[in-house]
């Protein structure tokens, strides 16, 4: 038995209420190291000797990673503190205790050698996130590139590569006019990159976030559409450019114009005068990325906390929206995010808090600053099975363990999973136009659990490279879209909607078979059952068993036989 392999600690993350009275217990071991694992637990406050309170509670392996097994047990208890150890055996029949952070080889019978659990101090802490958000699918939209009221000569529109500064005119009204696309497509939330007056096609360089940029429309412009989008059925998300501002926000300009003298020195890190702001010079400020006209604001400063979380109220109260998608979240204070989500919630107990972090996020989904996060470890890991095909199937399903065991379960319907964005290549390019690969990439999208994430375009099969080629005109000319990989997202996005059970419950088996690069996920649940399988490789694969059953993409009959980077999904209802 490996003991440096087994890990918990006495806190939410690892002993935490998922509402009153019902609690969950998790402990991490090495991978394949232990067969049987027990929680004993017993009341810190009653004597034995006048009630028994002991009480012992399987625990069960949920999940696996590459290189640890995780064991759940959820327990019913009303406490004021709970006392409790675990047993584990091992594979070989060796046997220890586990308590206080203590390996003894008899179980501790001396409750200060046990972990503890005061139920009220947990039952403060529920993580409690936005039920009409799981598992929901959202659409993101680049509203400078997505569709327009006005006139645009079809050269100019569909230009190939796209730079920066190509100015197509896309504004609210466009988007307001297809939403009606988007709810036929199946989506289910609509998030745009920034729309606050900016000088740039991406806006993420913000002068005024009290402002529309005029180019996008007005304030009643998106309270039209948010008012449609509700109609319809769809929520509205907007992109909190919260990190940083442009160098033409009032507060900088002050500065620029004052130096040592302005009032809003303290609303950014500055290490000198003159300041330093031009191309291919470090700045002597912080800002985001080390450029000069994206200046960081100073987040530990009341006053600019007071002013962001003020704009955010704003557009809550103004026009409805249902949350905010948080730009480069992970370089913004702890303690900001925290009293950000106290304030919003307030006013909007529904709204969704979204950060991005193109890392694990762990420390920021405890339950007191977001609800989700963009999920871009889930990128790498499909764009590397089934674009390059770096990895296996194994791999794949380790990864995506990993965040299983290690984030609340409260955030895992609610993971912004996704193939592409605004920040990265399309998926068509990155996997070289193969369009089976697409297909496959989008299976494995939009029928796992999570908020499936589809970048405005993929759904017709848009290309294009890195930044800003990624960010071209949409496909709206018919002719010029992939009407099969259309057909496809739509069936795709009809099954996730119509089998909820699907994304909703936990597979009963996983199984992968590098060699072939197959993925199998059986789901039973209730009277209904599934098979998925993800066929990863180039080649066919027979599967004989598999024979006759209807596989519901496809709609027909299935021969056995899987072809390249094909999906197939069996329901039994």
């Amino acid at each position: 038995m490996e003991y440096s392999g087994i890990v918990h600690f006495e806190d939410k993350k690892y002993c935490f209420a998922r509402k009153p009275k019902e609690f969950v217990f998790r402990l991490e071991t090495k991978k394949d190291d232990i067969e049987n694992v027990i929680l004993h637990m017993q009341d810190k406050y009653v004597k034995l000797a006048y009630l028994d309170t002991r009480a012992q509670v399987p625990m069960e392996k949920v999940r696996s990673d590459r290189y640890r097994d995780y064991y759940e047990a959820v327990v019913n208890m009303d406490v004021i503190c709970l006392r409790y150890y675990f047993e584990l055996t091992d594979c070989e029949g060796n046997k220890a205790f586990f308590g206080n952070h203590e390996f003894t080889e008899e179980a501790p019978t001396d409750i200060e050698y046990m972990f503890d659990c005061p139920q009220s101090v947990r039952e403060e802490d529920i993580f409690e996130v936005p039920q009409w958000a799981k598992n929901k699918v959202i659409y993101q939209i680049f509203p400078s590139r997505f569709a327009t009221d006005k006139k645009i000569p079809e050269d100019v529109w569909y230009q190939a590569p796209i730079t920066h500064n190509a100015d197509l005119k896309g504004n609210l009204k466009g988007i307001t006019a297809h939403l009606p696309y988007i709810r036929d497509l199946g989506a289910d939330i609509v998030y745009l990159t920034p729309i606050f007056q900016s000088n740039s096609s991406h806006k993420y360089n913000i002068d005024d976030y009290y402002r529309i940029d005029p180019s996008f429309g007005t304030k009643e412009d998106l309270r039209e559409l948010v008012e449609s989008a509700h109609s319809l059925g769809l929520r509205v998300i907007l992109d909190g450019v919260f990190n940083h501002t442009s160098d033409n926000f009032f507060a900088f300009k002050d500065i620029r114009e004052k130096q040592e003298a302005s009032k809003y020195l303290d609303w950014y890190s500055i290490d000198g005068f003159p300041l330093q702001i031009g191309w291919g010079v470090k700045p002597n400020f912080k800002t985001f990325s080390y450029v000069g006209f994206m200046p960081k604001l100073n987040l530990g400063n009341p006053e600019v906390q007071d002013y962001v979380i003020d704009v955010a109220s704003y557009w809550i109260k103004e026009c409805g929206i249902d949350g905010w998608r948080l730009d480069v979240g992970d370089e913004i204070p702890h303690a900001f995010w925290k009293r950000f989500r106290r304030e919003l919630k307030k006013i909007k107990p529904e709204l969704l808090i979204a950060g991005e972090i193109w890392h694990f996020a762990g420390d920021f989904l405890e339950g007191d600053e977001w609800d989700t996060v963009m999920n871009y470890p889930f990128f790498r890991s499909l764009t590397n099975l089934v674009g390059s095909e770096s990895i296996t199937v194994s791999d794949f399903v380790d990864n995506l363990g990993f965040l299983e065991g290690h984030l609340h379960p409260e955030v895992l319907p609610l993971l912004w999973n996704l193939m592409g964005s605004h920040d990265t290549p399309r998926f068509l390019h990155l996997c070289g136009g193969n369009t089976d690969k697409l297909k496959l990439a989008a299976a494995l999208l939009l029928l796992l659990p999570g908020m499936p994430m589809i970048y405005y375009g993929d759904e017709v099969g848009m290309e294009g490279a890195k930044d800003p080629d990624c960010r071209r005109g949409m496909l709206w000319d018919e002719s010029r879209q992939n009407a099969e990989i259309l057909s496809y997202y739509k069936r795709l996005l009809q099954l996730r909607h119509r089998y909820d059970f699907l994304t909703s419950c936990r597979p009963t088996e996983v199984h992968t078979q590098n060699e072939s690069g197959l993925l199998a996920r059986r789901i039973i649940c209730e009277n209904q059952e599934a098979l998925m399988i993800f066929h990863c490789k180039d080649g066919e694969v027979s599967l004989p068993e598999l024979q006759g059953r209807m596989d519901r993409i496809s709609d027909t009959v299935s021969d056995g036989i899987l072809k390249p980077y094909q999906a197939a999904l069996f329901i039994r209802e």
